[in-house]
């Protein structure tokens, strides 16, 4: 069994080096342990670093293009290599390399194929309140519209079986923890998590300026990735609030009408009868949504299709 860890990297010639040597060399259950960089549009000796401390394989983007791309580049060079697992990890040394050993172990065994390190953001003392809470209220969201049970939706330390690999498609340019979560989920893939353990900050975080960045852009992505899967639910909940509202203010104008004669009041009349005509649009916009929805899931199916006739495992020729 044969496993990649890839590693995106943006100018990361100073804290690679502390990465790569924290990895493991051997695992119980892995015959073959190779590491890959995605480089994304580095200005410095990053890629150069990588070699010297022996990677494997190295992917360069003449422009940063962003995490999420990375991300799937890396997958895409490891199904192409022969990866039986696929691990990410961050080029920060964030993880302890010493848990890639339990994060592959359930899909060694056949027990997931998406494993997910939970860093018990709780315990991280670098980690603001504030940012804890934001955490913890993130994975709550991420595990309703998922229904997973991942208890660290961010979390960037996971595994990918092969199979799970060739099924995942990020269509986000922000990030994919939040986005393959909610994949997995919807595409009924065996989703598990470990308690792994975290290292001292060496940098600030380049994935967001701000908090309020985060959550626009995590809200962004989470709100798009659902309405992709279940258009009908996200349509219905948002027509059900205009329809209802309209009602409400339709028997308002109602009562006054019955009480005072039907004097005044038509402004209520009017904004009743433009708040149903709009809950009924979106409703029907639903409807639309689900039907290309429909196509888009025929379209999934080809592409994973065509994937694993491209990338054909050596056992499988």
């Amino acid at each position: 069994m044969k496993l990649i860890i890839q590693i995106p990297c943006f100018n990361e010639e100073e804290t690679l080096p502390i990465t790569l040597a924290d990895l493991p060399r051997q695992i119980d259950g892995i015959n073959e342990i190779e590491y890959l960089i995605i480089n994304d549009g580095s200005n410095d000796r990053t890629v150069d670093v990588a070699r010297e401390h022996g990677v494997h394989h190295v992917i360069s983007f003449p422009k940063n293009k962003g995490l999420a791309k990375g991300f799937m580049a890396g997958v895409d060079a490891c199904l192409r290599l022969g990866a039986d697992i696929i691990v990410n990890t961050d080029a920060d040394n964030q993880y302890s390399g010493a848990d890639i050993a339990k994060l592959v172990k359930p899909i060694v065994t056949g027990e997931a194929e998406l494993v997910i390190g939970d860093r018990q953001t709780n315990g991280i003392h670098h980690f603001s309140w504030f940012k804890k809470r934001l955490q913890n209220w993130g994975s709550w969201v991420v595990r309703q519209v998922s229904d997973t049970s991942v208890p660290d939706a961010t979390s960037g330390f996971r595994a990918l079986s092969r199979e799970a690999a060739l099924q995942i498609n990020v269509v986000s340019e922000f990030t994919y923890t939040l986005e393959t979560i909610i994949q997995a989920g919807k595409k009924n893939l065996a989703i598990s998590h470990v308690p792994v353990r975290t290292n001292g900050k060496l940098r600030e975080s380049r994935l967001f300026h701000s908090n309020w960045s985060y959550i626009k852009r995590s809200f962004g992505t989470i709100a798009r990735i659902y309405t992709m899967y279940e258009p009908i639910k996200m349509f219905s909940l948002i027509g059900g609030c205009l329809f209802g509202l309209g009602v409400l203010i339709g028997l308002r104008f109602v009562y006054y009408y019955i009480t005072m004669g039907g004097a005044g009041h038509v402004q209520s009349l009017i904004l009743t009868a433009v708040l149903l005509i709009l809950g009924f649009q979106v409703f029907v916009l639903g409807l639309v949504a689900d039907m290309i929805g429909s196509n888009r899931r025929l379209v999934e199916n080809a592409l994973y299709r065509l994937k694993r006739l491209e990338h054909s495992h050596p056992s499988e020729k």
